[in-house]
Order: C-alpha cells, then sequence, then structure tokens
C-alpha cells in the first residue's frame, strides 16, 4: 500500500479522534511512534491492521470508518480544490472522475489507484464502476470504493446538490464494485463558496 493512503489514514484518525486514540492505534497495529512516512510503500496487512484496531476501538463497521475518511479529505482544501475543478456543477463533477485514475498516476505512479468508469442514465441516475486490472482481491480494491462514496457524498455538499448514493459489490472477474449516485436535485441548497483563484491574502499597511 502506497504510504499516501497509510499518512491519510493516521491523519484522518489523529484530527478526527485525537492523538492518543491515533498513539493506542499504532502501538497496537505494531507502528513507530512517528507513523506511516508518505512516499513509501508498505504492506498491505499494516494497513488492514490499522483500519482493524480503529474500528474495534471506535465500535464503527471499516466500511464506515472508510467513508468518513473520504467526507474528511474532501475538507482538505487542496484535494477539494482540484476534485471542484471538475465541473460548474455535481454532474459535471462526476463525469469528470472518468479521469481521476489518469490524473493521480501521472502524479503518484504507484498509487494503485483502480479504474474509473461513470455510466450515466435518464433521471440523474449514475453508477461509478471501480476496476480492471489487478486491483481486484487487494487491500486497495476494498478500500476504494466506500471511501470514494465519502468523498461523492461530501461533494454534493459541497456542491449544494441532493443525492442518494449506495455501494454494491464486486460484480465480475477484475471489478472492485460500484457506487450508485441518484442525483434528486443538482441545486437543493446553497453550496460552498469556489473561486478559480487561490484568495489573495490581505497585507497589512
Amino acid at each position: 500500500m502506497h504510504g499516501l493512503v497509510n499518512r491519510s489514514l493516521q491523519c484522518f484518525l489523529r484530527d478526527t479522534y485525537g492523538g492518543d486514540l491515533w498513539d493506542a492505534v499504532a502501538r497496537r497495529a505494531g507502528i513507530g511512534p512517528d507513523g506511516f512516512e508518505a512516499m513509501q510503500i508498505y504492506d498491505d496487512a499494516l494497513t488492514e491492521a490499522v483500519l482493524g484496531v480503529a474500528a474495534q476501538r471506535l465500535a464503527k463497521p471499516p466500511e464506515a470508518l472508510l467513508e468518513d475518511l473520504g467526507a474528511y479529505l474532501v475538507s482538505l482544501e487542496p484535494l477539494r480544490r482540484l476534485l471542484r475543478f471538475g465541473g460548474v456543477g455535481y454532474a459535471d463533477f462526476l463525469h469528470s472522475l472518468d479521469d481521476l485514475q489518469g490524473r493521480a498516476q501521472l502524479a503518484l505512479p504507484d498509487l494503485g489507484l483502480p479504474a474509473l468508469r461513470l455510466v450515466a442514465a435518464p433521471g440523474g441516475q449514475f453508477a461509478l464502476h471501480l476496476g480492471g486490472g489487478d486491483v481486484a482481491g487487494c487491500t486497495m480494491a476494498r478500500l476504494a470504493p466506500p471511501v470514494l462514496a465519502g468523498m461523492l457524498r461530501a461533494m454534493a455538499d459541497d456542491y449544494g446538490a441532493l443525492v442518494l448514493i449506495e455501494l454494491s459489490g464486486p460484480q465480475g472477474a477484475g471489478r472492485a464494485g460500484a457506487i450508485h449516485i441518484d442525483l434528486l436535485q443538482a441545486r437543493y441548497a446553497k453550496g460552498r463558496r469556489f473561486h478559480l483563484g487561490l484568495p489573495v491574502a490581505e497585507v497589512a499597511p
């Protein structure tokens, strides 16, 4: 597993539940006090251990914890901005996800993000299919769907859209599952403000 994934999980647990929780998880999983290095590669078993210990201590299903991780990632402004560049509306953003794996590989060739393919149907129905290649059966294939589902929910709030999101299991060899999105209302609430340019810091005279 790429260290950036593990580091993200570490930061999520620490920032959301506190340093004491992370320290206890790290000790139980056999991780050093400094945690993960973002650019190293780790055995998948270590990622599974951290997730399992955290889920047990928080009394939450691992899938629910991973969805919360996805929402946390969207709260990080650099990633939020990257995703918001996908389009002016939520549907446009969904269509931009087809290119997400390719963009991720350009920056981090070893990340291992599954291929994404969006299928649109009438009435605001979408299915985001995950999988392909050698991701089936590995930890990333299991982690990616709930994390992406959490990101999709958080991005719906960011755009002010009303959506229903449902996960389904793998569908055939080489698949990591699918996320079904029902876009009920594109402009349900006021979304978060977003500007193409970064805000300019005010300089005191």
